[in-house]
């Protein structure tokens, strides 16, 4: 075995890589204030910002699905890689070599399956790309050509060529240390009948990658007329591709995605080079299957859903062109962005257009015209005799069907109306009547069912940012009601300062040493607040603190007993403060009213216990029991006059 990575290069790898370049690459970081960034989490589904990273931490958490952690909690989470894989793939992107605790450095056929799996990926786009200058390749380059792409559009989409031998780019893998188990899984190829044998051959290569950039599939289009495979052969599904989880140029146009907030969806990898070299590098597509749930989730989490975003869907004019719009219709309010269509004309797809009419066209194309909403309900519509009543009707049912899916109630009276003047209904009232019935319908069947009739939203997309904002409980896990204590009730001064109070000692320790670490565990009187105490106080204090942050914030979380402990950890280290000024003063109050408390709770025991022995106390315990109270009231005292210099 390669052995444990030595803690050196972990804790190097942690501070060389910064997590908010890591995040960026999965969704849109905006300004949240006080130095920390805000998106859409990529870990639940949510309408408004509730993810936060503090670069200057390393840290990020959610405040609507507790998730948190470090640049590695992040990696390891959203890619679903292992410790190891993970801090191998960020070593990589910071050129650092790594070391094993034992049996040195780890070779290559010991990496994670991921690792393993993109590395192979990685190396046949490079085959490919240098096949496409074989005499062989003349067919593919002649295909580009004619449809407007030179070889410097060919290198700048990474586009190749698969020899159309049975073995060549297995026995080039092969060579390069893969083994025929990984050839197989990755999907670069399949089984023959003396071995493994290349999955594509004789085609066109075009990469897939995933928003960081990994290359992770491949689609080949088919070149020669005895080729009988299909037109186009995607990847299959395999651990590292899911063809409804990736987008064809994200990894290019995410950027320019999140800095226009606008995409535009397209149907196939030829339409998004065409709109990239016609200055439209929003250009995105799916691969070889329908836009949908999964699509939407990668582009939301770009667009940020703001007021100003759209999302412009070109489809062919044809039959195909419009049930495939039809289908985006269906899910067209899982965005909040604005949604259009676009059809050019003659039913020409980006690529034919830029080839006969140039780059301003396809400019032009794209540029918003029919709502989408519209475009699916004429569509509807226009499939009836609408000069005769039954037509009118048949056409409403059908359509008002659709209207009724729209879970805004003002947009769906809106889209009702307009209903009414694409049918020829001058009733507008009878139309909103009717779509308001059928969506009731609906909703009552999904609640017979169980459902909560509302499109599945829970609490925590109701939720709109941090608990200082919102007031909310701390959330346990289910089953873990013993563990995570009473709820957190920020409207509770005690826990609204004790929280406070840890936030100090996680974010600015300096403030709070070195009394911080003087304080027990029992003078925070919620136990999830005591357990961040216990994980301070195990990491070697907030003292720690003052030397490298990053290191004592991830020693603090290592301390923490369980995720529901480590995620508040994360929680408190990112959340920002109540207060305006956040100087000495501002920690001094915090420490004396958490001191302040505990010291009359000791008080209120002491005489409860008292109270409760009457006349049964033996005189000398007695004696000891005033005298303590005696005490904590002068110390009570010198608290409140004198404030943390009493400390």
């Amino acid at each position: 075995m390669a052995g444990r990575i030595n803690d050196d290069d972990v804790k190097a790898v942690r501070d060389a890589v910064p997590i908010d370049s890591v995040v960026s690459e999965y969704l849109q970081l905006r300004s949240a204030g006080g130095g920390n960034l805000k998106g859409l989490c990529p870990f639940h589904d949510e309408k408004s910002p509730s993810f936060q990273v503090s670069p200057s931490k390393g840290l990020f958490h959610c405040f609507g699905c507790q998730e948190g952690g470090d640049t590695i909690a992040f990696v390891m989470k959203i890619d679903h890689l292992s410790f190891s894989e993970t801090v191998e793939r960020l070593a990589a992107k910071a050129g650092i070599t790594l070391r094993y605790e034992e049996g040195g450095y780890n070779p290559s056929h010991q990496r994670g399956e991921r690792i393993r799996l993109i590395e192979a990926h990685q190396a046949a786009a490079e085959f490919y790309v240098r096949a496409l200058e074989s005499p062989e390749a003349e067919i593919g380059r002649k295909f580009l050509a004619e449809r407007g792409f030179d070889q410097e559009a060919a290198a700048h989409f990474r586009v190749g060529y698969s020899p159309a031998g049975w073995d060549h780019l297995t026995r080039y893998l092969r060579g390069k240390g893969f083994s025929d188990k990984e050839l197989i899984t990755s999907g670069l190829s399949q089984d023959g009948r003396r071995g493994p044998i290349d999955r594509f051959r004789g085609r066109l290569m075009w990469p897939i990658s995933d928003t960081a950039g990994d290359v992770v599939g491949f689609g080949a289009r088919k070149l020669r007329d005895d080729d009988n495979g299909p037109k186009y052969l995607n990847t299959p599904e395999t651990p590292i591709y899911k063809k409804s989880q990736v987008l064809y140029g994200i990894d290019l146009a995410k950027k320019d995605i999140a800095k226009a907030s606008r995409a535009v969806v397209v149907e196939g990898y030829t339409d998004v080079m065409a709109c990239h070299l016609a200055g439209v590098t929003t250009a995105i597509a799916t691969c070889g299957t329908a836009f949908g749930n999964d699509h939407i989730k990668i582009l939301r989490r770009l667009l940020m859903d703001n007021g100003s975003a759209r999302v412009i869907f070109t489809f062919d004019g044809d039959a195909a062109g419009q049930k495939a719009a039809l289908r985006a219709f269906e899910d067209d309010q899982k965005f909040a962005a604005e949604t259009y269509i676009a059809i050019a004309p003659d039913g020409m797809d980006p690529c034919d257009l830029r080839l006969v009419k140039g780059d301003d066209a396809v400019r032009d194309l794209v540029e918003p015209r029919t709502p989408l909403f519209e475009f699916a309900l004429r569509q509807i519509v226009g499939r009836y005799d609408l000069e005769t009543p039954a037509g009118r009707g048949a056409a409403l049912d059908e359509a008002a069907a659709v209207v009724a899916k729209i879970k805004t109630s003002s947009v769906q009276r809106e889209v009702a109306v307009q209903l009414a003047g694409f049918v020829g209904i001058l009733d507008q009232e009878f139309v909103v009547r009717r779509v308001a019935q059928l969506a009731r319908w609906a909703r009552d069947k999904g609640e017979g069912r169980g459902g909560d009739g509302r499109g599945g939203r829970g609490p925590q997309d109701r939720r709109g940012g941090a608990p200082q904002q919102s007031a909310q409980a701390y959330p346990a896990p289910a089953g873990r009601t013993a563990s995570s204590g009473p709820a957190l009730h920020l409207r509770s001064p005690a826990h609204r300062t004790e929280r406070e109070l840890l936030k100090l000692a996680l974010q600015k320790p300096a403030l709070v040493c070195p009394a911080f670490d003087a304080y027990g565990v029992d003078e925070f009187t919620a136990p999830p607040y005591a357990a961040v105490r216990r994980c301070i106080e195990e990491a070697g204090g907030a003292e720690r603190g003052l030397g490298d942050s990053r290191e004592y914030l991830v020693a603090v979380m290592d301390a923490a007993p369980d995720d529901t402990v480590r995620n508040l950890v994360t929680e408190l280290a990112v959340e920002v403060f109540h207060g305006k000024t956040i100087d000495e003063n501002y920690a001094g109050v915090q420490l004396v009213q958490v001191r302040l408390r505990a010291v009359d709770r000791r008080i209120d025991d002491v005489q409860s216990s008292l109270a409760r022995l009457g006349s049964n106390v033996a005189p000398h315990e007695l004696a000891a029991a005033q005298n303590e109270v005696w005490v904590l009231q002068q110390y009570a005292q010198s608290l409140r006059a004198r404030g943390a210099d009493a400390l």
